[in-house]
């Protein structure tokens, strides 16, 4: 009976051995991102992926930046029974390894480590958070690029929205981040207005540009100007409608359709609106 129960505790300290060491494993279907490793006696304990997803990350003047791409949340764990590299030490390790492949660092606090890359002309923002201890952090990586445009603009619509109220929202365009430079997936909206213009030629509308309430008043202000002039020019040279159609000006944060306390909130103030002159 003795050698029975030695047999049964046996197995039991396997089978308990057995079920740590799996914990401790990467969770299943989990990687690493391909621009960064991990530190050593760490492994992956929660892995989140999403093909267009956004996050928030700060510079050292603590301006939010509302970034939107392929998104990775990869959380990681030491090991048992394996001594902490210390917070510190974790965290000039990502720096090192970011500056190393010509990335900046945007911000640092006691907690979180803000990053940037940009190769190829893409874009990887960086957000590591580091446990106190440095038994754990976690990596959130968004990948910049555009939402693939399903739903199109449509002329009539925006012509009829202008004509029963006498402006209309104009979501689509797409701006550089900080620059009033008008990204290539922005064709199709803009295409749209030009339209729109053609099919009503006694139109005449202001372009207005508005943002969030992220950054300083007098930023925004002339930044939001600038895009809506953009979108003017691009609508006088590569659509061909007359300048004496349109006007630009920019209000920035001033007229807000929903509250800029939300992520939600802010994405629909981001935009431009044609009004009836």
């Amino acid at each position: 009976m003795k050698y029975v129960v030695k047999i049964l505790v046996a197995l039991t300290v396997i089978i308990f051995a057995g079920l740590v060491a799996q914990a401790q494993e990467d969770m299943e279907g989990s990687k690493d991102h391909p621009l960064l490793t991990r530190m050593r006696d760490f492994y992956i304990s929660n892995y989140e992926e999403y093909d267009y997803d956004k996050a928030s990350f700060y510079d050292d003047k603590e301006t939010e930046y509302v970034i939107e791409g392929r998104k990775y949340v990869i959380s990681y764990q030491l090991k048992d029974e394996t001594k902490s590299p210390g917070n510190l030490n974790i965290v000039k390790n990502y720096e090192n390894a970011i500056q190393k492949i010509g990335g900046t660092i945007l911000s640092k606090s006691d907690d979180y480590t803000y990053m940037k890359v940009v190769k190829g002309g893409a874009e990887t923002w960086i957000c590591l958070w580091v446990q106190w201890d440095g038994g754990a952090y976690e990596l959130t990586i968004v990948e910049r690029k555009a939402l693939e445009q399903q739903i199109v603009a449509d002329p009539k619509a925006m012509g009829d929205d202008i004509m029963a109220q006498g402006h209309v929202a104009v979501y689509g365009i797409y701006f550089d981040t900080d620059k009033a430079d008008i990204k290539p997936e922005s064709e199709p909206t803009l295409k749209a207005i030009a339209q729109m213009l053609k099919n009503n030629p006694s139109l005449k509308v202001y372009v207005v540009g508005h943002s969030d309430s992220s950054g300083k008043l007098d930023y925004n202000m002339d930044l939001s100007a600038k895009r809506a002039d953009a979108v003017v020019k691009a609508l006088v040279s590569k659509y061909g409608i007359d300048a004496t159609r349109l006007k630009a000006k920019g209000v920035g944060p001033l007229c807000p359709v929903e509250s800029n306390k939300t992520e939600d909130g802010k994405a629909k103030n981001r935009r431009v609106e044609l009004v009836e002159m």
